[in-house]
This record gives structure tokens, C-alpha cells and sequence, in this order.
């Protein structure tokens, strides 16, 4: 690369989440990188942004001073409008990267994901992104295999692009690095969570409900990113945010004549 790039690094996790940190350090070697992200926890936030209250960011150099860092009150898509529209205003982004996620985000998971959300965000922008998860929810992860991964994809980004994708949705298997088969493009695989709702009493005696439930896979395709992770590889998926059903266009011209 003949200059150095700059790069936008968020998540869903919070600033403080081991895997933004891994992603920083890998990110640091590509370019000059800039983070906005949460100030808490946002997982499962989608593409949900804050309308109804301010948004309030603030300077942080927990990274080191090579770092410029803000975390902020709102959500993984509000931090990529802040960081585009006021933190890097009037600045080319070269690179969004968005995680690393503490947990999968593989197969319809990337519709409730808020990293990669946050990715989403910034491919709606024009800006190249990655979205970055490990299967493992643990806050202290080994984020080793993840780290090796991610420094071979963005390289390989900055210099080449990613063809005619814009976003990537990128999966590591919990395994140590010199276990990962190597990569693996795939397709987004079937799949759907059958929830239960537990239900308890607050001191007051009100019921209250929490939300739990087993994520159910609905094929075994060899090409798909859960027969992927499953065997040992990385998944990379190219993600579109048109949600247009191109195959019922034409079958469903009848309804103009109603």
C-alpha cells in the first residue's frame, strides 16, 4: 500500500469489549484509525438508531494517544453516522471495521447483529466494511485465531477491494489458530431461533418475561457459512442491504391491476 489508510472501527459490545481491542491492534498496522463506539453493551440492537434522546460522545485514550477514540450513548449505527458526519467530516474512510463480536453473527444472526449493523451502516455510506465475530460469547475470548484472520482480510481489502461486494460478514470458529482450515466465501445458511419467554415475579409480584431460545439450522448445505464454521474454516459472506425479492417481481405484476 503505498499510503497509509484510514480506518473507522466500531461495535456492539462496548468500548471496553476485549474484541474491539484485538481489532485495534490489527487495524493499527494498516493505517490511522479513528473508533466511535458504544459507551455499553448493544448487542441485538440491528440497525436500530436514537431518535427520541440526545447523543452525547466524549474523547477517550484508552487505546493510547495513536488512537482517536470516542465512545458514545447510542447505538452501533449511531456511531457511524457521528463518526462520519461530525468526527471524520469531510474525511475518506478507506476501511469500516465492525467487532470483533463476542459470539456468532453467521446465518440469519445478522439480522438482529448490531456489528454487523454498524458495517451495514457504513456500506450504505459508500464506505468498504467488514463485520468481525468469534464464536465465543466469553469476555475473555482468545481472540488469537480471530486477530490472524482479520489482519489477512483487511490487508487483503485495502489493497485489492472485495470485488463487487461492499460488505463482508466474516466468522471465526473457536479454535486455536493453528487449528482453522483456512477461509471459506459461503452463502448466508437457513436457520431461525425457537424462543421461549421465562416467566418470573418482580418483588412487587408482577410477572415479567425474559427472552431465551435455541437457534435451530435449517439446512446442511456444504456451502453455506454454518457448514463452514461447523468444519473448521472461517465464513466469509458478501452481505447486500436491498431486501427487494427480485424472483416475485414479475409474478406479482397482477397485483397492479386489482
Amino acid at each position: 500500500m503505498s499510503q497509509r489508510k484510514t480506518i473507522l472501527i466500531s461495535n456492539d459490545d462496548g468500548i471496553t469489549a476485549k474484541g474491539i481491542k484485538s481489532l485495534i491492534e490489527v487495524a493499527k498496522q494498516f493505517g490511522d484509525v479513528y473508533v466511535v463506539a458504544p459507551d455499553s453493551p448493544q448487542s441485538a440492537q440491528g440497525h436500530a438508531i436514537t431518535l427520541e434522546d440526545p447523543i452525547r460522545i466524549y474523547k477517550t485514550d484508552i487505546f493510547g494517544e495513536e488512537v482517536v477514540a470516542y465512545e458514545c450513548s447510542g447505538t452501533p449505527v449511531d456511531c457511524i453516522k457521528i463518526a462520519k458526519h461530525l468526527v471524520l467530516k469531510g474525511k475518506k474512510i478507506d476501511l469500516c471495521v465492525s467487532g470483533i463480536n463476542h459470539g456468532s453473527n453467521a446465518s440469519t444472526n445478522i439480522i438482529y447483529s448490531g456489528t454487523m449493523s454498524a458495517a451495514m451502516e457504513a456500506a450504505m455510506e459508500g464506505i468498504p466494511a467488514i463485520g468481525f465475530s468469534l464464536l465465543d460469547y466469553q469476555a475473555d475470548a482468545n481472540f488469537d485465531g480471530a486477530k490472524a484472520y482479520a489482519q489477512k482480510l483487511i490487508a487483503e481489502v485495502l489493497e485489492n477491494g472485495m470485488g463487487n461486494a461492499n460488505l463482508l460478514n466474516v466468522n471465526i470458529p473457536q479454535l486455536p489458530a493453528d487449528q482453522i482450515k483456512g477461509m471459506k466465501v459461503c452463502r448466508q445458511a437457513k436457520g431461525y431461533w425457537k424462543e421461549d419467554f421465562l416467566e418470573g415475579k418482580d418483588p412487587m409480584g408482577r410477572a415479567y418475561y425474559w427472552l431465551t431460545g435455541k437457534y435451530e439450522y435449517q439446512d446442511q448445505g456444504e456451502e453455506s457459512d454454518i457448514w463452514a464454521l461447523e468444519n473448521g474454516y472461517v465464513s466469509i459472506v458478501p452481505v447486500q442491504y436491498d431486501l427487494t425479492e427480485y424472483s416475485s417481481l414479475d409474478s406479482l405484476q397482477k397485483l397492479e391491476k386489482l
